[in-house]
């Protein structure tokens, strides 16, 4: 059985070359090929569809629940602030350099460290699926979304994204709203018509000052901020219409079901949303994963960012080595050391339970 060190030094070259393959939202597949190819040299069977790669454990048992450790494999295209080469995948004074080091290479390749450590054992209480996922960095569907049907039953997740290996046990969901206004057209000088903007003023300021009944323990109110607005074509025509855009934060208190159905029975707008896909997530402080966790040292809180937990329908924490505050900056790193401490961390939480 290959041992923790040796599978900390691989994962550093991993991510390595990871790194200096381009590898953005719906250009992955060479990064896909090259997960693809490390598993299959440690003896891993692998599935794959389009650009996701997953596997499941060597001795896999349909009668166990099963995990999955999942993270993804795409990268945002870098900002025009970097200094660096952000492809050329330098360690110095201990920090790994490079486009998607932070987020999410070094979550990834721990989790695939630790999915090889755990491949060969028997006896385990536990099934693992690793899933290497794309297109998270823009909620695409061909992602985690696509093969979700293909993981089979899935008892809870651990989902790598950077959080100095801490563990984020809520993620707010997501829904942004376009809302339309409808009055009727009429000049100006005349008194005529009705004027959709003096309609959408209301509507807005019951968006700015509504709480919903039930709070979040973890995140306190929804946050819902209008962002946009657009109305009118010349000075002497009252506008028929008025169009704007509110950014609804989900807590996991709510479906986003049932907060787009209060929000249409309190406001007279049309109220579309463009997706109600990106939901709020959790999973209860005293789940055992969660409770090794704690058990280590790692301390919980709510992730104010979406990630592909929203896809799932499973309890699930968010956590990984790296620190989010570095994600999608110039010059992104990791520390090379934080990649080490998220292998052993990973293992040693689920040692506890598996």
């Amino acid at each position: 059985m290959i041992n923790i060190n040796t599978l900390f030094q691989e994962a550093v070259q991993l991510l390595r070359h990871l790194i200096s393959t381009p590898s953005f939202s719906k250009e992955e597949n060479l990064t896909a090929n090259i997960v693809n190819a490390y598993l299959e040299q440690h003896g891993v069977a692998t599935h794959r569809k389009m650009n996701n790669v997953w596997a499941w454990n060597k001795h896999f048992d349909p009668a166990k629940p099963t995990i999955l450790l999942n993270s993804h494999h795409d990268t945002v295209k870098p900002n025009s602030g970097y200094t660096r080469d952000p492809f050329e995948a330098k360690i110095e004074d201990g920090k790994l350099y490079g486009l998607g080091s932070n987020d999410a290479g070094g979550c990834l390749v721990s989790l695939i460290a630790t999915f090889l450590y755990f491949y060969e054992k028997e006896g385990l209480k536990y099934n693992f699926c690793l899933a290497a996922t794309a297109e998270e960095e823009i909620s695409g569907v061909n992602g985690l979304e696509l093969i979700i049907p293909e993981l089979g039953k899935l008892d809870f997740g651990i989902v790598g994204e950077p959080t100095l290996m801490h563990l984020a046990i809520a993620e707010r969901g997501l829904m942004v709203l376009d809302c339309t206004a409808h009055g009727k057209a009429g000049h100006a000088a005349r008194e005529e018509g009705e004027n959709a903007i003096y309609k959408a003023i209301q509507d807005i300021e019951w968006f700015r000052t509504y709480r919903f009944p039930k709070e979040s323990e973890v995140f306190g109110p929804i946050k819902m901020s209008v962002t946009i607005i657009n109305a009118g074509s010349q000075h002497n025509v009252v506008p028929a219409e008025c169009t704007f855009t509110v950014d609804v934060r989900v807590t996991d208190a709510y479906r986003n079901e049932e907060v787009l159905e209060m929000i249409r029975e309190h406001v007279t707008s049309e109220v579309k949303p463009r997706s109600i896909r990106l939901k709020p997530s959790s999973i209860d402080k005293n789940h055992p994963i969660v409770q090794a966790g704690i058990a280590l040292g790692r301390t919980t809180y709510g992730s104010p960012t979406t990630s592909d937990q929203s896809l799932l329908d499973i309890p699930s924490v968010k956590v990984g080595p790296g620190d989010s505050a570095r994600s999608h900056t110039a010059d992104e790193f990791i520390y090379v050391n934080e990649i080490e401490e998220g292998i052993n961390l990973y293992i040693q939480m689920l040692e506890k339970i598996c």
